[in-house]
């Protein structure tokens, strides 16, 4: 069986109505199958105000605003008219990429007709109640994504330290790492543009502290705030650059009045913004993979993360950045503070964060989750003529 033979019916929970790295990962991926002869059919809530155009064939999900989140949808699940396009389509395997209502009744109808079901997880949903004070409440989730990731007969994760995490919480056992790539067309240590720098009211000779990524709270934007705080003290003299948006925009301006906030960005844009920072400074815990670090990398930035799953895989502590203890405020202040104050030592890291990226090519990880779909039908052919 060949790439080309494979007809995925891809399942999602948001492919292209808020633009995050998830959805853009899902994307690549359609981009890479329909262009080596794939067929596939896309199934997701929909907006008539999507963040950019959908890669191939999009067939809108039945959905609803989330409720205090309201730019996310929750799908309804898999209603006659999807059950009829899903007939017509006739897929050989089944992928789904986020554990909701539509993903749930998507299994369902894959078990039903014995076709094997891929899960990619993006996402470390049960951490995401610790942000809004209902800690409490991740043991149930956890269970909740427990009975729907064993339903599965497969996983790929973003990163080997996700893939550890998932099998200690016995999610599944059959995990493959699906990466994450970094387009060097966009982000590189060339598009650095001092003239953008000085627009913003930046020095040539300012040191920048640099973010970027969606701005909701889960992304570790108290530790960030907090840090910058701490930095302060200490009278470490630099600049804060945040590019992004979100939801928690508004009361990151409040908690930082001098920073300086770029807006959302993308393409070369985000590439010239990421370059033109000195330090990327990353404490989320949430992340699978870190795309943000990647990206910052592949400019040649050092990259100060907490030591979580997605960047334990990509930064390399004392080589390539710093890796430190969620929350560990004092101890990121102090790893940004050399980086601010030690150029050679800032220059050696991001140049070892840049030869690191260049192992990340989109068309070779992509090929893995390809590979997993042949895997998993050929499984299903062999069990059924046993």
């Amino acid at each position: 069986m060949k790439t080309s033979d494979l007809r995925i019916a891809l399942f999602s929970g948001n492919y292209n109505y808020v633009r995050d790295g998830a959805n853009q990962a899902l994307n690549r991926l359609v981009e890479y199958l329909l262009r080596t002869g794939a067929q596939v059919r896309v199934y997701a809530p929909t907006t008539d105000t999507p963040a950019f155009e959908p890669t191939g064939d999009l067939i809108s999900l039945p959905s609803i605003p989330i409720p205090g989140r309201p730019e996310y949808r929750l799908s309804g699940g898999v209603n006659r008219r999807i059950r009829r396009d899903l007939a017509e389509f006739n897929p050989n395997v089944v992928h789904v990429s986020a554990p909701d209502i539509s993903g749930h009744r998507a299994v369902t109808w894959a078990r039903r007709r014995n076709l094997p079901v891929l899960a990619s997880v993006h996402t470390r949903f049960e951490t995401y109640f610790r942000y809004y004070n209902m800690a409490w409440f991740e043991p149930v989730v956890e269970a909740m994504l427990r009975r729907f990731y064993r339903r599965c007969d497969a996983l790929v994760a973003p990163s080997e330290s996700f893939a550890q995490v998932l099998r200690d919480q016995r999610m599944n056992y059959d995990i493959d790492i699906w990466s994450r790539g970094v387009d060097r067309n966009l982000f590189h240590p060339g598009l650095r543009d001092m003239a953008w720098r000085r627009s913003l009211g930046i020095a040539d000779d300012e040191i920048v502290v640099g973010f970027h990524s969606r701005l909701v709270m889960e992304k570790g934007l108290d530790v960030f705030s907090d840090t910058i705080d701490e930095l302060r003290r200490r009278g470490v003299v630099h600049r804060t650059l945040i590019v992004g948006d979100g939801p928690a925009r508004a009361w990151l301006e409040a908690r930082l009045p001098e920073a300086i906030f770029a807006g959302f960005m993308s393409g070369k844009d985000l590439g010239k913004a990421v370059a033109s920072m000195d330090v990327l400074f990353f404490p989320s815990t949430t992340e699978t993979f870190g795309n943000v670090s990647l990206e910052a990398m592949a400019c040649g930035l050092p990259v100060v993360a907490a030591a979580a799953t997605g960047s334990q895989n990509l930064v390399d502590n004392g080589r390539s950045g710093r890796l430190i203890r969620p929350g560990a405020v004092h101890q990121f202040a102090e790893a940004l503070r050399a980086y601010v104050e030690d150029p050679a030592l800032r220059a050696e890291h991001g140049a070892a964060g840049e030869k690191r990226s260049e192992a990340f090519s989109w068309d070779q990880i992509n090929q893995v989750v390809a590979d997993t779909y042949i895997r998993l039908i050929r499984q299903k052919e062999k069990a059924a003529t046993a």
